[in-house]
């Protein structure tokens, strides 16, 4: 039984932040593709999405977070599965098998692999605390997130191998690896990433190292590609000017000139449409979100609500820089989108389930603060 006053201490801001970055984004996909046939009930679907995900908020908020470290094996043992099903049989879109369907809903497995990453490290971390900080400790917190990564590579889908990497490594930090060793680890990755690149025998697939070298050496008379994605995406931020074109009257994005502008380019679309002023706007919206999530880690009870929270942060903040990056032409075309905004079930039901879980450790924290 709940006591009276259990929902007194539920982060009401948290959860206002995120239904409101929820409606700004629905508000934009239904913008976005105003007028395409192919995409018509795009913005419908995400409102439904979104519903589901308040539901998956409250319901993971009531549920003890320290549960979910006790089932880890069962857990990690259907991530494994589901990723497995990806590889033998899944959806190829844009070079990757990332999809499978089921009853017409296309599942991206890969998007709550990063969940499901951030609890099996808080609790490795949260049992192991008082373990040397050596090589075997890193060594074993990495194996853990490698099996998972690993799949996630051959699909292939690098980006988001990335993103569980900054995530084990951020709670590395946190857990008191010295911060020479996360410069040392962050020199290495991007060593290995040029190496992967420019070596002859890469690893990587052709359209992930040509995305790379179209951004070192863009063509400006391309008329398709990452290149022509992001010259419109800079064309359309650039003529947003101070407070945009107005809602559904953005150029670049209603004339289709945009590409993929309900998704990893719709951080563009908005800025368009409501010029610096709405570009700000998500901005401080998601950096407020991470703020208390962080508020959440600072206050929780024990190391384990303590990562759990901190991991969900850097998800959030790291997912959102890359994509803003890539929309400002700053870094190459990964496809990540940006947080509860972007167009995606999986992608936004996953983030819902991270804001759940930062919710349970909210309410079980150490003291109440206003």
């Amino acid at each position: 039984m709940f006591r009276a006053d259990f929902w007194r201490h539920f982060d009401y801001w948290l959860l206002g932040a995120v239904i409101l970055a929820n409606a700004f984004g629905i508000a934009m996909i239904n913008s976005a593709i105003a007028g395409n046939q192919e995409l018509t009930g795009y913005a419908t679907r995400q409102l439904n999405f979104a519903l589901i995900g308040l539901a998956v908020i409250l319901v993971v908020a009531a549920i003890d977070y320290h549960i979910w470290g006790s089932i880890k094996f069962p857990m990690y043992a259907v991530m494994t599965i589901l990723l497995v099903m990806i590889y033998l049989g899944g959806r190829e879109e844009f070079g990757a098998t990332r999809w499978f369907a089921v009853a017409g809903i296309f599942i991206q497995p890969t998007e709550l692999a990063k969940v499901v990453a951030i609890l099996v490290l808080s609790h490795f971390f949260e049992k192991n605390r008082d373990m040397p900080r050596n090589w075997r400790w890193i060594l074993v917190s990495f194996l853990w997130v490698a099996w998972l990564a690993g799949w996630i590579f051959i699909q292939p889908n690098l980006s988001n191998v990335v993103v569980i990497m900054v995530i084990w490594v951020s709670m590395l930090w946190v857990m008191g690896l010295p911060l020479t060793y996360v410069l040392g680890f962050s020199l290495g990755g991007a060593l290995l990433a040029l190496a992967a690149v420019f070596a002859p025998f890469s690893p990587l697939e052709d359209y992930q190292r040509q995305r790379v070298f179209t951004f070192l050496f863009p063509d400006p008379n391309a008329s398709y590609g990452a290149t022509y994605n992001v010259l419109q995406a800079l064309i359309a931020i650039g003529s947003g000017g101070l407070d945009g074109k107005g809602y559904g009257h953005g150029t670049q994005t209603q004339l289709r000139f945009l590409k993929v502008r309900h998704t990893d380019f719709i951080f563009a679309a908005s800025s368009e449409e409501f010029g610096f002023i709405g570009a700000v706007f998500i901005l401080l919206l998601l950096l407020f979100i991470v703020y208390r999530c962080l508020r959440a880690a600072r206050l929780a009870a024990d190391v384990n609500g303590r990562l759990i929270a901190y991991g969900v942060a850097i998800l959030i903040f790291f997912q959102a820089a890359i994509n803003i990056a890539v929309n400002l032409n700053l870094i190459p075309v990964t496809g990540i989108p940006i947080p509860f905004i972007s167009y995606g079930g999986s992608g936004l039901l996953s983030l819902m389930l991270g804001v759940g879980l930062v919710e349970s450790v909210a309410l079980r924290h150490k003291k109440l603060e206003f």
